[in-house]
């Protein structure tokens, strides 16, 4: 894994700290939440058209599901836009700001899908949706927040 680039603090201390492109760092997680979005439409698709397990909506409501998939898809962009705050906060004020992002997404990951009540495949279905979108956006805001840090000239 590669050192990110740092620039020694102006508060006498000689602590390292990143200098962090925000307008970069920010799009990134901009696009990150379109592709959040899209993930998680796409999963309630295959879920319910392809798996036929009524994910989100009874099974009557279609591939789509009903108003619950788009409220996912907006969950799934603000969460990615959170995510960017978060990491935006790591980059400014933590050590190892990339391994702390790692674990917090990690958790959050598996800790969402079981928090509902619903049989066992639904759980299942929606653990495997909640897992493609928390690595979209630990991937994708961690690749923004690499080609954000910049060297101070």
């Amino acid at each position: 894994m590669s050192v990110p680039p740092y620039v020694e603090g102006g508060d006498g201390t000689g602590r390292r700290r990143p200098q962090v492109d925000a307008a970069r760092l920010w799009t990134g997680g901009l696009a990150t939440a379109v592709v959040a979005a899209l993930v998680a439409v796409v999963g309630v698709v295959i879920a319910r058209g392809l798996l036929d397990v009524p994910v989100l909506a009874p099974e009557g409501e279609g591939a789509l599901g009903d108003s619950t998939t788009a409220r996912l898809a907006i969950l799934a962009a603000a969460t990615a836009l959170a995510a960017t705050g978060l990491m935006h906060l790591l980059l400014l004020s933590t050590p190892r700001p990339f391994r702390f992002f790692t674990w917090i997404i990690s958790l959050l990951t598996l800790l969402a899908p079981f928090m509902a009540d619903a049989t066992l495949a639904t759980q299942v279905a929606t653990a495997a949706i909640g897992l493609v979108i928390g690595m979209a956006i630990g991937s994708l805001v961690s690749g923004a927040a690499r080609s954000a840090i910049r060297l101070a000239r």
